[in-house]
């Protein structure tokens, strides 16, 4: 595997996966004892927990309460 010369590398799919890097998931380099760490900034996510932060707000445009939502996925309305 080669760095670009913008500084760029593709960490592969096994190891994202192992490791819980998912899209958009923030990280940090840290130069510990010789050797370079990418780590999760603020904690690892994990996948369900990313898919709610993708979702959340997009049902606003329906112009429903969270209540008339749950009501009509129930089929009370």
């Amino acid at each position: 595997m080669k760095i670009t010369s913008k500084g760029q590398v593709t960490i592969p799919q096994e190891i994202r996966v192992k490791a819980g890097l998912l899209p958009n998931t923030e990280v940090k380099f840290e130069y510990v004892r010789g050797k370079v760490m990418l780590v999760p900034v603020g904690g690892n996510k994990t996948r369900g927990a990313s898919v709610v932060m993708a979702l959340r707000g997009t049902l606003k445009h329906l112009g429903m309460t969270t209540d008339e939502i749950m009501e009509f996925t129930r089929g009370e309305k």
